[in-house]
């Protein structure tokens, strides 16, 4: 199993049926964005680039997508 896998597959409902739902919609958006574990948290690249990643907040119980470098984002 690779450890983007075995992060999902550790996290409680109803946060892991979301966090494979955002997973399959971020990566339905192209074709040259992959999946990767990294910081111990899913990290979406773009031709090999962070652009994003999956994680839950710890105070507000709530799984967020997180934008690395967000102000380059229009």
């Amino acid at each position: 199993m690779k450890e983007t896998d075995d992060f999902y597959e550790k996290q409680e409902q109803p946060f892991k049926e979301v966090l494979l739902s955002l997973k399959e919609i971020i990566l339905r958006q192209d074709k040259d964005i992959t999946n990767v574990l990294k910081y111990g948290m899913p990290f979406f690249c773009y031709k090999g680039k962070m652009f994003c990643y999956l994680w839950i907040h710890k105070k507000l119980q709530q799984p967020y997508i997180g934008i690395v470098e967000g102000k380059h984002f229009d």
